[in-house]
């Protein structure tokens, strides 16, 4: 018996999905620089299409790194 995850952005109405909120995008990239999965984090389909949508486009603007911190 487990508890069953919900999506945080469909219960707090507040929380907008933007790419420009680094720190909340923070939260759903792994350390190594990987997307977490909605069945993981449990973020329902259309909040998780949103986010990866926003991950890429604080990449592509060089926001968040494409890969982890590289070790020298």
């Amino acid at each position: 018996f487990y508890r069953r995850k919900v999506c945080r952005f469909c219960t707090d109405k507040e929380m907008v999905v933007d790419y420009k909120d680094v720190k909340m995008l923070r939260n759903f990239v792994t350390e190594r620089g990987k997307i977490i999965p909605k069945r993981i984090y449990g973020t329902c389909a259309t909040h998780q299409r949103e986010v990866t949508e926003a991950i890429k486009r604080a990449r592509h603007l060089a926001w968040i790194p494409y890969a982890g911190s590289i070790p020298y």
